[in-house]
Order: C-alpha cells, then sequence, then structure tokens
C-alpha cells in the first residue's frame, strides 16, 4: 500500500455533530488539492463500515440515526491502481441520543480538567435503575470500559495525560448516553469550569487552580478565543445571565504559565406555545492532540489539534 504524503483526507459534518435518535446527518470526507477519482472508506472507533454504499462520492449519510451510531468516525481515500492512499483523516465524533435521557454521568470532581496524579470518580446514575451501565472512554489509543469499574462507577486513583479523553455512559445493549470531555494536564494550572453546558440565562464561574494549592490564583487573567477579556485579582471570573454568544474556549494564564483550553457550551431555552425547553448544547470532545468540534479560531497551546 502506497500513501501519500501531500494529499490529505479531511471529514466535516452536517448539519451538527450532535442530534436525536431519528434524525438525519452526513458525514463528508473530503481531499486536499485534488477532488477527482477518489473512492472513500469510513471507519467507526477504528472499526471499517462494511455498508460502502453510504460513502459514495465521499459523504456518509445516517438516516435515521441511531444510539448505536454514536462514535467516533475517520476516513480514508483511494484511487488508481496500483492503489494510492490518503493517510486516515482527523477524527470527528458524532452523538446520538435518545429521546429521553434519564441518564447522567456524574464526574466528581466536576469539572473537565485535572491534574495527573489526582483522583477522580464517575458514575452513571438513573432516575430509575443505574443497574447495567458502565462508565465508557475514548482516548488516543482505542475504545475500552473505564479502568477499576465498580459497579456502574469508576475510580482512578492517579491519572495521568493519557486517561484524557471522552467518558459515557453506556447500557449492556449499547446505547450511549451523557458523554463529557476529561482533559488531564500535566502542567502547573488548569481552568476550573463545569463539565456540563451551562444554561441559558444563569452564571458561568471560572477558576483558576494551582497544582500545589489546589485553590484559586490570586493574579490570573481570563481568556476567550485568544483574547484577554477579564483581568483579576480574585482568582475567579463570573459572567451572569449566560447567552449563546459566551459559548466558546476558555483559558486562564499568570505570569509564567498557562492554562489548557475548555470549551464552554451553553444550553439555549427556547419558549414555544408558552412551554420552556432546553436545547442540548454541544461541548467540544477533545484527546490528546486531538478534538472534534467546533473548528477552534485561534492556535494557542491546548489540549486540541487546529471546538467534539
Amino acid at each position: 500500500m502506497f500513501c501519500s504524503a501531500e494529499a490529505q483526507a479531511s471529514v466535516r459534518v452536517s448539519p451538527q455533530p450532535w442530534l436525536t435518535e431519528g434524525e438525519s446527518v452526513t458525514l463528508i470526507c473530503e481531499v486536499s488539492g485534488s477532488s477527482k477519482g477518489w473512492t472513500f472508506s469510513w471507519f467507526r472507533d477504528h472499526d471499517h463500515l462494511s455498508d460502502s454504499s453510504r460513502g459514495a462520492g465521499g459523504s456518509y449519510t445516517l438516516s435515521p440515526a441511531a444510539l448505536q451510531h454514536t462514535g467516533v468516525y475517520t476516513c480514508r481515500a483511494e484511487r488508481g491502481r496500483p492503489a494510492y492512499y490518503t493517510h486516515n483523516s482527523s477524527s470527528q465524533t458524532l452523538w446520538i441520543t435518545g429521546v429521553s435521557a434519564s441518564v447522567s454521568l456524574v464526574i466528581n470532581p466536576s469539572r473537565s480538567q485535572h491534574f495527573s496524579s489526582d483522583s477522580l470518580s464517575l458514575s452513571c446514575e438513573d432516575q430509575s435503575n443505574s443497574a447495567g451501565w458502565t462508565v465508557r472512554r475514548y482516548t488516543d489509543k482505542d475504545t475500552q470500559t473505564c479502568p477499576k469499574q465498580t459497579g456502574s462507577g469508576c475510580v482512578m486513583d492517579s491519572l495521568s495525560t493519557s486517561d484524557t479523553g471522552v467518558y459515557w455512559c453506556e447500557s449492556e445493549s449499547g446505547e450511549k448516553r451523557r458523554p463529557r470531555n476529561i482533559t488531564v494536564h500535566d502542567g502547573e494550572v488548569i481552568l476550573e469550569s463545569s463539565v456540563d453546558p451551562v444554561i441559558e440565562g444563569e452564571t458561568l464561574t471560572l477558576h483558576c487552580l494551582h497544582r500545589s494549592t489546589n485553590s484559586p490564583i490570586l493574579s490570573a487573567d481570563f481568556y476567550k478565543d485568544g483574547s484577554l477579556i477579564q483581568n483579576q485579582t480574585t482568582g475567579e471570573m463570573s459572567i451572569t445571565t449566560v447567552s449563546k454568544s459566551h459559548e466558546g474556549f476558555y483559558y486562564c494564564k499568570t505570569e509564567r504559565v498557562q492554562s489548557l483550553l475548555s470549551w464552554i457550551s451553553v444550553t439555549e431555552v427556547l419558549n414555544v406555545n408558552g412551554v420552556i425547553s432546553r436545547v442540548p448544547g454541544f461541548r467540544s470532545y477533545c484527546h490528546g492532540n486531538q478534538s472534534y468540534e467546533p473548528e477552534p479560531s485561534d492556535s494557542n497551546q491546548d489540549d486540541r489539534r487546529g471546538p467534539l
């Protein structure tokens, strides 16, 4: 097999990477510099997808999408004889949620960034019965059951950067619920932010934590999408009455070091015919140097390449 060092495959998604079962979604595989003569192969969670007819012309459509379609997708293109291949594309995560998702992934401490060597516990909690649910994760290596699984929970006594990934609850029948991003940092500073999307109209509070004290750093600056938004002397930044416009990549910075970036997602509240409902927000899912959606606008040091 000959792989091209120049032709690079990439994946984009339409209309969005999170959806409810029964809806439709299309993944598009594109090759830089050339668009003709390619045939495409698709992979989910590293496994080759045999239904190649869905991938005709570089697009892969799921209609209707089902819970079991949740996963990390990549594509590869080939053409010519002998075959001339691109390398596998960057990853794109799709999350398909059930119409009624009563299961919650509870994370303690409840934040998306964690220091290496710290401990972390995760558990699947169902409003009716948590039995039959396990914590699963996707890291740089593969998809696997969370280490040290105890019933519907998981405890990691000493985190390492290899534990960075996407974690979710999975039923015995393969249903996947409540994906959350966990980033482990071996540096000295992390951004403390909620692991869950912020509800529109509520208050967003951020802290800059130092490894040695695990408490807020008083002289830290806070940034959004690469721009300074607030100088702080309290170690805390709050945004009251959060709106969709506050979504973005946030990080904090001291005189010497800065945290990794975290994508802050905002869940919209809609009023339709007098009924208040929440539209799920999508959080970027990152692991290692790879992240998924949406695409960032800056190139600061963080846990993603190029917001899952």
